[in-house]
């Protein structure tokens, strides 16, 4: 079991800022990605319906043997993380890694001014998943907005440009005018568009993403279950597989794009969302 793939599912590329920093973190464990390229984005859909596509990718993940799986998704988590707890964890003993939380204490850790803004999409915000992670701690205010076309650009290889910083200086202003002084990036897309989120928000305010601390929940899983993997042999190492659930011919010049060289090959796969509700 400690040599099984970890298993990680984004609704599309937003998830390997995840899955890089997981593989910083634990060189030795292979990846097993999956992205729901036929669905995305989650974050317009009815709650209802991105559970439906997220429990159905997380079976599949499930089904191909993975000992550890990571919701490297917002809208996933804040959507279908206790089904997904009391299916895998509970039921099959498959630890269920997911992204709010680590991001959450990171901003609480973070903050000066304790006023901390909150991006993500739709669903996301609407579902205050954030606010109730940061409703424990007392004296802050949060501020929240959606940025719904984010994903979009992303999506489309879109980093920088002057319609993409029009649209980020429409969305961030409420931030600006709150004058929070650390903002979660609550969307895996949203960490490929720090630059020009950085540049609107200024010097002085913070960014948090998820990837990193979620990464280190995941080693200290796997420590505390005695799942890491066995240390390689010298020039070997672990091959991590990328799959998608729609076209696949964009996904991996994007993917080495935003991940690197480990973008072998994409298999497309189809998933079927009906399967489990």
């Amino acid at each position: 079991m400690e040599n099984a793939p970890i298993g990680i599912f984004d609704s599309g590329l937003g998830g390997l800022t995840v899955a890089r920093a997981v593989m910083d973190k634990l060189p030795d464990e292979q990846i097993l990605y999956l992205g729901d390229t036929a669905h995305t984005p989650y974050g317009p859909r009815p709650i209802a319906e991105v559970r439906r596509y997220t429990l159905a990718c997380l079976d599949e993940l499930a089904s191909r043997g993975v000992k550890a799986l990571v919701i490297a998704c917002n809208t996933a988590t804040a959507a279908a993380l206790s089904d997904a707890r009391e299916r895998y964890w509970i039921d099959a003993h498959i630890p269920v890694i997911e992204v709010i939380t680590p991001a959450a204490r990171q901003a609480v850790a973070t903050t000066r001014n304790h006023r901390i803004g909150v991006i993500g999409t739709f669903a996301t915000i609407q579902s205050e998943a954030y606010k109730n992670a940061l409703g424990a701690v007392p004296g802050l205010s949060v501020v929240q907005q959606a940025c719904p076309r984010f994903v979009e650009f992303v999506e489309r290889g879109i980093t920088m440009g002057a319609e993409l910083e029009a649209v980020a200086r429409e969305y961030l202003q409420p931030l600006k005018e709150a004058e929070v002084d650390t903002v979660i990036l609550g969307c895996t897309h949203y960490p490929l568009l720090t630059g020009v989120i950085a540049r609107i928000m200024g010097e002085r305010v913070s960014l948090v993403t998820s990837s990193e601390a979620t990464a280190n929940v995941a080693y200290n899983e796997l420590i505390d279950r005695g799942l890491l993997h066995a240390p390689w042999a010298r020039g070997q190492g672990p091959a991590h597989e990328f799959l998608t659930t729609g076209e696949s011919d964009n996904f991996p010049r994007l993917a080495r794009r935003f991940l690197g060289p480990e973008v072998a090959r994409v298999q497309e796969i189809t998933v079927d969302a009906g399967a489990r509700a």
